[in-house]
């Protein structure tokens, strides 16, 4: 059977690299590891078909580097590029580029990252399309004294975010003019570090909402299909930290409602890929409210894939490739619970970065236990890029079996020699209000306080 591509350049680094790297294995595509010069020793290295170095250390030389990619696909012969979730997955112009020099990009099109993946636009067509929205800019805020203009008429609290922000990066919330002051060039560094992009925009701040994500999967050919919900509530500085599905506050009613308003957005601008529209819900009055749209696949991606048996990696390749999906509506049946804790590796009273070397490491198993990493013992942790090492995810049957064997796999985690969130995990897991699922997202502020 001939490959769907010829050979596939990962751009990107850690365990999105390996996941990518398997799911290209499975489909009997070669692959090609771009890398950095720190991350010479990185699995995603030595496991591929073939490795180039793009540069040294800082992404902005590396993994953010187009020319360099761009090249390095062309050298290796490679026709199809895999970005992976951050640096360039949601860069429209990469994606353009890939398209002029006759490189398929494995995600959606440039038109539909441009339209979904910059946040106030996606706004704007949010908006148009009647889906429920917050109060807030539609357009991007240039200086801070029109940003102190439009925070005076929607009314403080609001949140400050880059426009061409994910990963919970350039979010800043904002209680009064003069924190509005500090922040807003802190946010626009932060944006144009992270995104390569300073623009900012205004939304109300919802003062005790749970971060609910709908998993969406288009094709080229009209079949758009939503996968169910992720609650990603238990977050620290907008960055997720323990996801889970199906949320244990939405009932089929919402569900079907916000899975319907997702699909709405992606008949807007015909999209095409696998992606994710996430919602703040109030749970207590069941409202819900769009919030952005990911125009990637999301690192808790795999908590979807135990729900549902698809393999969204594999399924986003296919996409790219020009193949229907390979399943519809009712195929989606979801008869079980799956939860991800992100073991980050950094200090766990003050949540600082803590890179190092691994001296002993064991990894959990048994009967619905998965973990992705690209750590080994003996692996260097590297201080340029994210804490996050791994992810562990179970799945069982319900939610309270679920919780139980999160517990026991992260007993059996184990890693020493790098200060990591491990043991907090678990706190979090074993405590009362998560355990009755009951707490929105300033839930870590309560509990670490």
């Amino acid at each position: 059977m001939k490959p769907l591509f010829q050979k596939i350049l990962i751009a990107n680094r850690g365990e999105i690299a390996l996941r990518i790297l398997r799911a290209c294995r499975e489909l009997s595509i070669p692959t090609v590891s771009i890398y950095s010069k720190a991350d010479q020793h990185s699995l995603h290295v030595k496991l591929a078909d073939e490795a180039i170095c793009i540069g040294p250390a800082p992404a902005i030389q590396s993994y953010l580097h187009i020319p360099q990619i761009l090249c390095a696909a062309k050298v290796s012969g490679a026709d199809a590029i895999h970005p992976g979730y951050g640096f360039l997955s949601e860069n429209a112009n990469f994606a353009q580029l890939c398209q002029e020099y006759g490189i398929c990009f494995i995600g959606p099109t440039p038109e539909n990252i441009q339209a979904m993946g910059e946040k106030t636009q996606a706004r704007r067509l949010a908006h148009a399309a009647k889906v429920p929205l917050l109060p807030g800019t539609l357009t991007t805020i240039p200086t801070v004294d029109l940003a102190l203009k439009e925070a005076h008429q929607i009314g403080y609290p609001i949140v400050l975010k880059a426009a061409a922000g994910g990963g919970g990066k350039g979010i800043y919330i904002v209680k009064n003019p003069e924190e509005l002051k500090i922040s807003f060039p802190r946010a626009q560094s932060e944006a144009q570090a992270a995104f390569g992009n300073p623009a900012m925009y205004l939304e109300k701040y919802c003062q005790s909402p749970r971060h609910i994500e709908i998993q969406v999967a288009c094709d080229r050919y009209g079949n758009q299909v939503a996968l169910g919900e992720r609650d990603c509530t238990i977050q620290r500085r907008h960055q997720k930290l323990i996801e889970e599905a199906p949320s244990p506050v939405i009932h089929d009613e919402l569900r079907q409602k916000m899975s319907e308003s997702a699909l709405q957005l992606c008949r807007t601008v015909n999209y095409q890929s696998l992606g994710t529209i996430e919602f703040l819900v109030d749970y207590k009055s069941q409202k819900f409210y769009f919030m952005e749209m990911n125009t990637r696949v999301q690192v808790e991606h795999p908590v979807t894939e135990m729900i549902t048996g698809i393999d969204l990696v594999k399924e986003q390749i296919k996409i790219a490739a020009g193949l229907p999906l390979s399943f519809k509506k009712e195929d989606i049946r979801i008869q079980s619970h799956a939860i991800e804790c992100r073991i980050n590796a950094e200090d766990p009273i003050h949540f600082t970065p803590g890179p190092g070397k691994i001296t002993a490491l064991h990894l959990p198993g048994g009967f619905g236990v998965r973990v992705e990493t690209f750590v080994y013992h003996h692996y260097q942790v590297l201080p340029y890029y994210d804490s996050m090492i791994g992810k562990l995810i179970v799945q069982s049957a319900t939610r309270i079996e679920a919780i139980k064997k999160m517990t026991q796999a992260l007993d059996e985690f184990i890693i020493l020699g790098i200060p990591n969130n491990i043991l907090f995990q678990k706190k979090i897991i074993n405590s009362e209000k998560f355990q009755a699922g009951q707490y929105d997202t300033r839930f870590l502020e309560e509990f670490s306080s």
